[in-house]
């Protein structure tokens, strides 16, 4: 398949590029600085470019069959005007299908209390955590894209690909010990697996140990 990954150089595009070329996937790597991106690969592109912009992102992914954005960003303005453009220009570009990597922060602890809401929310993560929710607030608006939002288990780190994890929806996953864990490359596999044999339109959905 012929997939746009915007943010394939970050923390969690990065596996999600890795995994996606693993499978055989042609894949157009959308970022902001194409030298961190060191793999060599027949079926990689490596674009630059400017993802608050509607009209540059429907020139970048144009001829994809999907995209999936890894943008990130701690300041909510900027990641808002940024989610408004890659639906915007996933649309213009004649795209359907758009996943989106998320957050922990906007699942549910408890019956309608969200993670970012206690107390315990480690201070450090609140910015970003407030950000992706209102991002991710903005893609269930969404009418017209095939959509699919998945949020990681509370710590996501880099670690073991096992392909061997549950899945949930809006509740954060715990184990027995009430940790709530994931390797960026399972989770990546969790976001390919849905891009091949979608599970979850226009729902978000989370994976954990």
């Amino acid at each position: 398949m012929k997939v746009s990954i915007i943010g394939a150089s970050g923390f969690i595009g990065s596996a999600i590029l890795q995994e996606a070329l693993n499978r055989g996937h042609e894949v157009t790597a959308i970022v902001r600085h194409p030298e961190k991106i060191t793999l060599q690969n027949p079926h990689l592109t490596v674009k630059k470019g400017d993802v608050q912009s509607a009209a540059e992102v429907a020139g970048l992914v144009k001829g994809t069959a999907a995209v999936i954005s890894a943008f990130n960003a701690h300041d909510t303005n900027t990641y808002i005007k940024a989610i408004h453009a890659i639906i915007d220009g996933t649309k213009q570009a004649g795209i359907k299908r758009l996943l989106v990597v998320s957050g922990a922060g906007s699942l549910e602890v408890a019956p309608g209390v969200q993670a970012v809401d206690t107390p315990e929310f480690p201070e450090a993560w609140k910015a970003g955590a407030l950000a992706t929710r209102e991002a991710f607030y903005v893609v269930k608006q969404e009418k017209e894209l095939e959509w699919t939002v998945l949020s990681p288990a509370a710590t996501i780190a880099p670690g073991e690909r096992t392909g061997k994890f549950r899945l949930g929806k809006d509740q954060l996953l715990t184990n027995d010990k009430g940790e709530s864990t994931i390797s960026t490359a399972d989770y990546a596999v969790a976001m390919i697996d849905e891009l091949e044999q979608p599970q979850h339109v226009r729902e978000r959905f989370t994976l954990a140990y």
